[in-house]
């Protein structure tokens, strides 16, 4: 591979990574700070802010894990039964059409006799 293209993607990691351990930092300085202490200032309210979000990022985190196998199962029973009833539709559809095709082909057999 070329050595500039290695050194853009190390330059990147090391770039989200510096960047990932500040949003580190600032989580665990906000968690560690008394609830009320963000008037102290600009950085006292970003890093409990930080720790709000990071706290609701892992109640998404957990509720996905949860909740995707069972809503998965029950969207797929879901969706089944709703085909099951297409299908059944279709096929009455099927018979009116077979139905209205046979006195169509009556009404154009006596024109014929």
């Amino acid at each position: 591979m070329n050595q500039d293209f290695i050194k853009l993607l190390a330059a990147w990691a090391l770039f989200h990574e510096s960047a990932d351990e500040g949003w580190k930092s600032a989580v665990a300085r906000g968690q560690a700070q008394q609830p009320g202490r963000m008037s102290d200032g600009p950085e006292a309210f970003v890093q409990g802010l930080a720790a709000l979000v990071d706290e609701e990022k892992e109640r998404l985190k957990d509720r996905l894990a949860k909740g995707s196998d069972a809503e998965s199962a029950e969207a797929t029973k879901g969706l089944s039964e709703r085909l099951d009833s297409l299908a059944f539709e279709i096929r009455e559809l099927r018979g009116c059409v077979e139905s209205l095709q046979a006195t169509v082909d009556g009404f154009v057999q006596r024109e014929r006799d």
